[in-house]
C-alpha cells in the first residue's frame, strides 16, 4: 500500500477514534488502538503521530491536548471537540442556495479551482437538493472565467498553491518585460491574485529583498522548491493582498509621485466608478486651473508611462495638470502621435518568420479539459464517506457514474477511494463503513458501524479559498440569488476571510453593483429595462428602453445581453457605461435566440463586425505586443505589426492613443487619419 494512502487511513481512523471516544485518550491507546499505528515501535510511533497531527492542524482540524505539568508526551490527553471537525451549520435561503448553484454551474469545467469549489458546495449544502444540477434557465453567461491557461501554465499555477499552503520558498526563470531578460528569481510565495484575466504571483524576492508581483505567463519552465525543509518560511505579518488587488495599473511600483488631473463632467462619475479608490476628487469650481467643468483627481502614481497613457485613452475630456514634468511628457507623446501619423509610415523591412512565443501559444489555450488545482483528497474521502453512509440510511445503492461525477474522479480513483473508506476504523476492530462497487452500482452496509463522517466536516483552507475566490469571481450578478449574503455567512462560520489566506480574485472594472442588482431583478421577473447610457464612443448619453435577457462578463467588464425594440435587433451594454438603471412595471414575453455566444466576442474581444487594422508598433513596445497581440509581421529592427479588430474608429483611435506614440496605424487610411485628427485636437486643447 502506497504511504499517501496508509497516511490517509491512520488520519480519517485518528479521528473517528477520538469523536467514537468523546473523552480525552492517551498517546497509548490510540497507538493500541487506531488503524496504523499498532504494529510501529515507539519511536516510529512518536514521528508519524506528530506528523499527522501536524497535517491534521494545516488542514484546519485541531486536536485538543491536555498537558500534564511534568511528564512526557505519552502522559498526554487528546481529543477532537466536534466543533474542530463538523462544519457550523449556515442556515442557507433558497435564493441563496439558488445563486451558489448557479456560481458552479458557470464555472465547472473552466475554473481553476473548479474541484474543490464543487466539494466545498456539497458539504455547504448538505441535506439538501444537490448544487450539482445545473439551473435549467441560466441567466449569467461567463467569458472570462479564471481558467488557468495551457497546460504549462496549469502546472505552474498548481504549484503555486501547493506552495503557499506549505510555506515553501520556490525558485523559477522569469522573464523581465521591463529589461527584456530571463532571469531566475527566489521567491516566498504569499498570495495569488486574478486579475485583468491573468494570474499573478504576490510574494517576497530573495534577489530584491521585498514583496514583488510575478505574473504566471511570464515564468519559463518549471517551478521547483528551493529545499526539502517542511516549511521555509514563516507566514509574512504585515502583508496585506488587499492592497494588491486594488492597486491600478499606474501603481503596480514604488511610488514616484502624485498627478493632479482634471477630469470632464462628462465622464467625473465614470473615474469615480472606476477609480475613486485610487485617489481622491475635489470640484473643478475649487480650483484655479481647471480648464472647464467637472472634478481634478489626484493619485499616486508609480510609473509615468502607464498614467499618462490612461490619461491620453480618455482624450479631451481629461488632461494632466500637475506635476509640470507629467504634463510636458504627456504633450511630447501627443507631439509623437501627430508626427508619426502626418503620413503613412515607412518601416523597416520584415525580418525571416519565427515559431510563435511560448507564452503566447500557452495563453491560446483555453484550458477546459484541465483541472490544474485538484482538491486535498483527505476532504475527497470524507466527501465521499458522507455520501455512502447517508446511502446506507437510506437503504439505497447508488450509481457509480453519478458519484464519479459529482467528486470528478476516475473509476479506478473511485475504486481506490472506497477501499480506502473500507479499512479506517474507530477502534476495536469496528469500522467506519462497508461498501463495494456491483457493476454500475455501490452497495454500502445497511448498517453502518459509526456516523462520524454522517455530517458536514469543516472546509478545508483549498476548498474555503476556492468558494470566496468564485463568489468574487462573480459578484453581485447572479439574479438566482444574492451571492453576498451567502459569501458573509460562509465567513461567518469559518471565521476568516480565505480571501486573505493565499488567492484573490478582482473584477474587470469598478464597482457596478448597484446597476447589477437593478438589472438581475429585471432579468428575473422578465420587465423592461430603462437604462441611462454613456456612449463612450460619440461622448453622448442616451436612453435606452431594453428586453434584458443575460448578465455577461467579458475581457473589458460585465455587460447586461438584452433586446433593443427600437433596434429591433440584440444590444449588450457595458454595465460601468450605465449611469443609472430603472426596472419598468412593463413586463416582456421573452423571444427565442437571444443568447449571446460566449466563446466569441466576449472571450476574444472581436465583435462580429469588426474590421482588422495593421498597427505598427515600436521597438520599445513590441515584446509587449507580443504578449497581448496577434503579431502578423516581425520586422529587422525589432518593431512588430500587430493586427487588432475594432468596430469603429473611435475605439481604435482610443487605443492608439493610449501606446502614447509607440503604435501607429498603417492601414486603413481613414482609421489612420482619425488617429491622427484626434491626436492634433488633443495638441490643440493642451494649448488653452
Amino acid at each position: 500500500m502506497a504511504k499517501d494512502t496508509e497516511k490517509l487511513i491512520r488520519q480519517l481512523s485518528l479521528i473517528s477514534f477520538l469523536m467514537a471516544e468523546r473523552r480525552p485518550v492517551t498517546a497509548l491507546e490510540i497507538k493500541q488502538e487506531v488503524e496504523g499505528y499498532s504494529g510501529m515501535n515507539d519511536d516510529a510511533f512518536a514521528r508519524r503521530f506528530y506528523a499527522d497531527r501536524a497535517e491534521l492542524e494545516s488542514l484546519g482540524i485541531e486536536l485538543k491536548v491536555d498537558k500534564p505539568a511534568e511528564g512526557y508526551y505519552e502522559a498526554e490527553n487528546y481529543s477532537l471537540p466536534p466543533q474542530n471537525f463538523y462544519l457550523p451549520a449556515i442556515e442557507f435561503s433558497d435564493s441563496e442556495l439558488g445563486a451558489l448553484r448557479t456560481a458552479l454551474s458557470l464555472l465547472d469545467g473552466e475554473f481553476a479551482y473548479a474541484e474543490p469549489l464543487r466539494l466545498a458546495l456539497q458539504q455547504l449544502s448538505w441535506g439538501k437538493p444537490s448544487p450539482l444540477a445545473a439551473p435549467e434557465h441560466r441567466s449569467v453567461a461567463l467569458g472570462v472565467t479564471a481558467a488557468a491557461g495551457g497546460r504549462e501554465l496549469s502546472q505552474r499555477l498548481s504549484k503555486i498553491e501547493t506552495a503557499i499552503f506549505r510555506r515553501k520558498t520556490i525558485v523559477f526563470s522569469y522573464y523581465t518585460m521591463g529589461r527584456d531578460a530571463q532571469e531566475q528569481r527566489k521567491v516566498d510565495p504569499y498570495h495569488l491574485l486574478f486579475r485583468g484575466g491573468q494570474f499573478y504571483l504576490v510574494g517576497h524576492s530573495h534577489e530584491r529583498d521585498d514583496v514583488r508581483v510575478f505574473r504566471l505567463s511570464r515564468i519559463r519552465g518549471k517551478v521547483g522548491y528551493a529545499s526539502k525543509a517542511e516549511h521555509d518560511f514563516p507566514p509574512p505579518e504585515d502583508f496585506d493582498p488587499r492592497v494588491y488587488a486594488t492597486r491600478t495599473d499606474w501603481q503596480l511600483g514604488d511610488p514616484a509621485g502624485t498627478a493632479r488631473i482634471w477630469v470632464s463632467n462628462r465622464i467625473d462619475w465614470l473615474v469615480e466608478r472606476h477609480f475613486g479608490h485610487a485617489g481622491t476628487s475635489v470640484p473643478a469650481a475649487e480650483v484655479d486651473d481647471a480648464p472647464d467643468e467637472g472634478v481634478v483627481f489626484e493619485t499616486e502614481y508609480a510609473e509615468s508611462r502607464q498614467i499618462v497613457s490612461w490619461v491620453l485613452g480618455l482624450g479631451e475630456r481629461a488632461r494632466i495638470l500637475d506635476p509640470p514634468e507629467l504634463a510636458e511628457e504627456a504633450a511630447e507623446r501627443v507631439r509623437l502621435i501627430v508626427e508619426r501619423h502626418a503620413e503613412p509610415l515607412e518601416p523597416a523591412p520584415p525580418k525571416r518568420r519565427t515559431r510563435k512565443a511560448d507564452g503566447r501559444a500557452d495563453a491560446d489555450s483555453n484550458g477546459r479539459e484541465l483541472a490544474p488545482i485538484r482538491p486535498e483528497r483527505f476532504a475527497r474521502l470524507v466527501t465521499l464517506a458522507g455520501i455512502l453512509i447517508d446511502a446506507a440510511r437510506q437503504g439505497v445503492r447508488l450509481d457509480v457514474g453519478a458519484v464519479r461525477d459529482s467528486l470528478q474522479v476516475t473509476d479506478v480513483e473511485l475504486r481506490e477511494d472506497i477501499d480506502v473508506l473500507n479499512v479506517v476504523n474507530f477502534g476495536g476492530g469496528s469500522y467506519v463503513l462497508y461498501a463495494e462497487v456491483h457493476g454500475d452500482e455501490i452497495e454500502v452496509d445497511p448498517e453502518p458501524y459509526g456516523d462520524n463522517f454522517a455530517k458536514p466536516a469543516r472546509l478545508l483552507p483549498l476548498e474555503a479559498k476556492a468558494l470566496i475566490a468564485a463568489i468574487d469571481l462573480l459578484g453581485d450578478h447572479i439574479p438566482e440569488g444574492s451571492l453576498a449574503s451567502a459569501r458573509e455567512k460562509i465567513v461567518a462560520a469559518l471565521g476568516r476571510d480565505p480571501a486573505t489566506e493565499g488567492l484573490q480574485i478582482t473584477t474587470a472594472t469598478g464597482d457596478d453593483s448597484e446597476v447589477a442588482q437593478v438589472v438581475s431583478r429585471a432579468i428575473a421577473e422578465q420587465r423592461l429595462l430603462e437604462l441611462e447610457y454613456y456612449k463612450e464612443n460619440e461622448d453622448l448619453f442616451t436612453t435606452r428602453r431594453v428586453e434584458p435577457y443575460q448578465l455577461l462578463n467579458g475581457q473589458e467588464g460585465w455587460y447586461v445581453h438584452a433586446f433593443d425594440p427600437d433596434k429591433d435587433a440584440p444590444r449588450s451594454f457595458r454595465l460601468d457605461r450605465i449611469r443609472t438603471a430603472t426596472m419598468t412595471d412593463d413586463e416582456f414575453d421573452p423571444r427565442p435566440g437571444i443568447e449571446p455566444d460566449v466563446h466569441g466576442w466576449p472571450r476574444t474581444g472581436e465583435v462580429p463586425a469588426s474590421r482588422a487594422a495593421r498597427v505598427w508598433v515600436s521597438p520599445e513596445r513590441a515584446r509587449w505586443a507580443r504578449e497581448d497581440r496577434r503579431v502578423v509581421e516581425e520586422l529587422r529592427d525589432g518593431a512588430v505589426v500587430v493586427e487588432v479588430h475594432y468596430a469603429g474608429d473611435d475605439w481604435l483611435v482610443r487605443e492608439i492613443l493610449k501606446e502614447a506614440g509607440d503604435a501607429v496605424v498603417m492601414e486603413p487610411e481613414e482609421a489612420r487619419l482619425a488617429v491622427l485628427e484626434a491626436a492634433e485636437q488633443l495638441a490643440g486643447a493642451a494649448k488653452h
